[in-house]
């Protein structure tokens, strides 16, 4: 989904970043797919799980598939600008990543089944790109909420890293970090791939599995 080009690989200086604004972006009530609401509050017993992972328009799709997923949208996290514009995302110059909120119900889906199609769904060891799509914003990282979800995401990164390594990858570049700031994207964004089916956004998964059971499933 590069629609700018080449962009920074390199995190902006907190002191350099664009200023943003203090309004937020305006937010679709419903998701076009599962009709549950976009925006807090989200029913009761429900969690959040965010996580970044290259272009959120295919992301978030692989994740509302999934049975159990309440709601999915995509916004930018990771960064300093509030309430960023996704032009600004794409310069480079707010930090952030293009991010996907995936709210989930516990009883029918654990923390660990999301987190192995998170790292089934792209290459965590690109660093600041995916594919031929490079920036800060395509970055690989987990934001997590809780203890539990912190220690299942890290389990997870050392089990899969070994998978990665016996199929002749590097090391995973993923960032495990407290979850910041969420700033929902546009609202063409959202769902984008249900509104345009025949979208590009490409899969840069690289193939190799990661083991289900192996990571907590507590979160």
């Amino acid at each position: 989904m590069s629609l700018f080009g080449m962009r920074a690989a390199q995190m902006v200086d907190p002191s350099r970043a664009l200023r943003g604004r203090p309004e937020s972006m305006p937010v679709p009530e419903r998701h076009t797919v599962l009709g549950t609401p976009l925006a807090p509050p989200y029913p009761a017993g429900t969690e959040i799980a965010e996580f970044a992972l290259g272009c959120f328009w295919g992301e978030e799709k692989a994740f509302w598939q999934i049975p159990g997923v309440v709601s999915t949208s995509v916004g930018y996290e990771g960064g300093y600008t509030p309430n960023p514009t996704y032009e600004e995302v794409c310069s480079g110059r707010t930090g952030h990543a293009e991010t996907v909120r995936v709210v989930f119900d516990p009883a029918r889906v654990s923390y660990a089944a999301l987190l192995k199609v998170f790292w089934e769904s792209h290459d965590p060891t690109q660093g600041m790109r995916q594919g031929n799509d490079v920036g800060t914003q395509y970055r690989s990282a987990i934001f997590y909420r809780s203890p539990a979800q912190q220690a299942a995401a890290e389990e997870s990164r050392t089990v899969y890293e070994k998978k990665l390594a016996e199929a002749g990858y590097g090391p995973a570049t993923t960032e495990i970090v407290p979850a910041g700031e969420f700033y929902f994207a546009e609202g063409y964004h959202q769902q984008y791939l249900d509104k345009n089916p025949f979208g590009y956004c490409p899969d840069h998964g690289t193939g190799v599995t990661c083991p289900v059971g192996v990571v907590r499933a507590d979160g």
